[in-house]
């Protein structure tokens, strides 16, 4: 074989194993539905065919994929880039909220950040609301809040009105009493559902909730049952077993204590230094002390969260707080967006087979997403902007 004809031979070989790396790679990137395998049943909805008819990017062969971006192939690159940019302002997350302050039956305060506002003919508004629910730490100002947002409200067919949450103390929120947020409390997710059903009694609401937020939400559909206000609801990076979530945060290692818990703590000790005075309000008698030295979230929890529920300890609460079991109670639409590496809410949590034998539920699985990631392209855009719309839009322009 002359030199010409072994150039030929070596890149037609070069060629072939990089078509084939390509393909595997491409197959490994593909979404995981797991959805109710007792297809017949006739007496309630079926997500089942809800996805398989309206959601492409979950069900067509040709689109139901995550290619992860190239610099971004695991779960943690995943997860430090969306917390690196939570404040980042573009094209797709330039947004100007319109606030309003909601106090709470106890007089605590949560605030609702309207996009594009809040309607002003309340009782003749038919325009769908999607409320938006974030994590620890997080608030509607997030560049992946920000982001869903505005896709929600200029991208999806349903063309809703965003109302994004701020916790209690979160996102510039006043803390007016001691009474912190945590994953096991829904009262104040009920209190805000009931106002915004009651203040616009002709639009349909949905939820989307993001890492704790998602474990709230969780928990009160499974508490709401046949009765929830919502028409349908999506989770994402859902820690359902908070105890495996917690141990796996409070792991000794270099990510965890020199990366996320101080990411975490930097945040809620902002909370707690701003809004010490009225901590120390509380009947439960806190040991303040030991919670503006706390260096881990788990510390935090023992410390007040705990404490504040009567549990002994900070495990004791994760283990009340664990959405798992409420998935089974679920009678609404609802999807769950997962990601197999995950380093704060592992795979490991996820109650598969709970999602097998509820038809109301879905859970997508990706391969590559890391904590509320889920980056794709060679200039990063957030693959589950287009999921999220189209599960919504099914539910509401199908009437289901």
């Amino acid at each position: 074989m002359d030199g010409y004809n072994k150039t030929l031979a070596y890149g037609a070989a070069a060629g072939v194993t990089l078509y084939y790396g390509a393909s595997k790679y491409v197959e490994n990137s593909k979404v995981k539905l797991v959805l109710d395998d007792n297809a017949n049943r006739k007496d309630e909805i079926l997500v089942h065919s809800l996805i398989e008819k309206h959601c492409p990017s979950l069900s067509n062969s040709a689109k139901a994929y995550l290619l992860p971006s190239p610099f971004l192939c695991t779960g943690t690159l995943q997860t430090i880039y969306c917390s690196g940019i939570a404040l980042k302002r573009d094209k797709l997350s330039n947004i100007k909220y319109e606030r309003e302050l909601r106090e709470m039956s106890d007089g605590g305060t949560v605030s609702i950040d309207w996009y594009p506002g809040r309607s002003n003919s309340d009782a003749e508004s038919t325009q769908p609301i999607a409320i938006v629910i974030p994590g620890l730490g997080g608030s509607s100002y997030e560049y992946h809040i920000r982001s869903l947002a505005k896709h929600l409200a200029e991208n999806s067919q349903s063309k809703f009105s965003v109302a994004a949450i701020n916790h209690r103390g979160s996102g510039r929120t006043p803390l007016t009493s001691s009474k912190l947020y945590n994953a096991y409390d829904t009262s104040d997710l009920h209190e805000i559902v009931q106002y915004i059903s009651e203040s616009f009694p002709r639009a349909r609401l949905v939820c989307i909730g993001f890492s704790m937020g998602a474990n709230i939400l969780t928990r009160y559909m499974g508490e709401e049952g046949d009765h929830s206000k919502l028409s349908a609801a999506i989770v994402i990076s859902c820690p359902f077993d908070m105890l495996i979530a917690g141990r796996a945060l409070s792991t000794p290692g270099f990510l965890n204590d020199r990366l996320f818990q101080p990411s975490l703590m930097a945040t809620l000790r902002r909370v707690l230094e701003r809004n010490i005075d009225m901590i120390k309000t509380s009947k439960v008698g806190y040991n303040i002390d030991a919670v503006l030295k706390a260096k881990r979230v788990s510390d935090v929890d023992d410390h007040i969260t705990a404490k504040a529920y009567g549990f002994s300890n900070c495990w004791e609460y994760y283990k009340a707080a664990s959405s798992s079991t409420s998935v089974d109670e679920i009678r609404r639409p609802f999807l769950a967006i997962s990601a197999a590496d995950d380093p704060i809410t592992p795979i490991e949590g996820v109650p598969v087979d709970k999602f097998k034998h509820n038809p109301n539920t879905a859970l997508v699985i990706v391969k590559h997403g890391g904590h509320i990631g889920f980056f794709s392209g060679i200039s990063p855009r957030i693959w589950f902007m287009q999921p999220v719309a189209e599960f919504f839009d099914a539910v509401l322009v199908g009437n289901v």
